[in-house]
């Protein structure tokens, strides 16, 4: 998924670093600003119980996915349901999930939410009037499903988790919702279609969660605590609205000409409001390890960094140049790169 903030390309930057600061003792991980989860699907790989936490519900899909689930789900009452549509099918769990996800694409699409406020009939080009119509289908009959039971929770979640991969590869966008194009690129024009999801090994125990980091911060407790807060005034739920409605098929009130739905400012995207946050987030952490991603252009200096993470022990800074994202191919960057930073404080006091 394209993801602003994706710590995808700077995996191996992590996994180095936490190598080099780990003592062969940890077992649990949390990452509370997780975002689509990319780290903390690192921290499952290697072995870690994985906490992942983000206050977008649509972040929160994505990790119910892909941090709880280890393996292919059996969709036992569903082909129980729809007997015909999975006649002659065994039990092994990729060929159940292939014919699930091809009979939801086979889904007729219907007018719903979507196709009225991202599609052409809404005067809004985020999806094409059938992908918009598909979505529309798929996403109420994941919510049909699970609310008469015919889907367990970790199968609800694998489609849904699905489709918000599967709409995002259609959008009509240079990659975040902030805007739509006015006319459709080739990509948008192609058929919305579910894939199986590449779930990773079966560490039993994760958990993800959708809250506030600072509330949550409060009631766990972990090895290694990760932290993505963002950087700088971008703010994700204007970002990305388009999939969070689409994940909560709430039905909000949208405004302006891009549609956007009400949503949480995040206090990291203010420098006042992020050192208090950060320090309370750092003091109030019950961890071995505290590990922080952060870059040049953020909000916070390296010196506000140091002294907040002080406060727990002696920090140390591991960095790494990284291209910085752009959503327009047109337009003029100052910096074609960044210095992406690892933070890091083993906790002492």
């Amino acid at each position: 998924m394209n993801y602003i903030g994706s710590k995808h390309t700077l995996l191996p930057f992590i996994e180095q670093t936490f190598r080099q600061i780990s003592d062969g003792s940890e077992k649990t991980a949390c990452d509370v600003f997780a975002g689509t989860g990319a780290v903390g699907r690192l921290f499952k790989r290697l072995g870690l119980r994985v906490m992942a936490n983000d206050i977008q519900y649509y972040a929160y899909a994505l990790n119910k996915a892909y941090i709880e689930i280890n393996e292919q789900p059996r969709f036992t009452r569903l082909r129980q349901k729809y007997k015909g549509e999975f006649a002659r099918l065994g039990d092994v769990p990729a060929a159940v999930t292939e014919r699930t996800l091809a009979f939801v694409n086979s889904l007729p699409v219907a007018e719903g939410f979507i196709a009225k406020n991202y599609g052409p009939a809404g005067g809004r080009f985020y999806y094409s009037e059938e992908n918009a119509g598909k979505a529309d289908a798929i996403r109420r009959t994941i919510e049909d499903w699970f609310a008469e039971g015919i889907i367990r929770e970790d199968e609800y979640f694998y489609l849904l988790c699905s489709l918000l991969e599967a709409v995002d590869q259609v959008a009509n966008t240079a990659s975040v919702y902030g805007a739509f194009l006015k006319r459709f690129k080739q990509s948008a024009l192609k058929p919305l279609t579910l894939k199986p999801l590449t779930l990773y090994n079966h560490v039993t125990g994760c958990r993800a969660f959708n809250r506030d980091a600072n509330e949550l911060i409060e009631e766990i407790e972990c090895d290694l605590l990760y932290l993505d807060p963002p950087y700088n005034h971008r703010q994700y739920g204007a970002n990305y609205h388009v999939l969070e409605t689409i994940a909560a098929y709430d039905n909000p009130e949208l405004t302006g000409v891009t549609g956007l739905r009400d949503y949480p400012r995040s206090r990291y995207c203010q420098p006042r409001a992020a050192r208090e946050a950060l320090e309370h987030l750092i003091t109030s952490a019950r961890a071995k390890h505290i590990l922080m991603s952060y870059n040049d252009e953020g909000a916070l200096s390296l010196e506000e960094i140091h002294r907040i993470l002080s406060l727990r022990g002696e920090p140390k800074t591991f960095s790494q140049r990284y291209n910085r994202f752009k959503a327009d191919s047109n337009r003029e960057y100052k910096r074609d790169a960044t210095v992406e930073y690892l933070h890091y404080v083993r906790v002492i006091r």
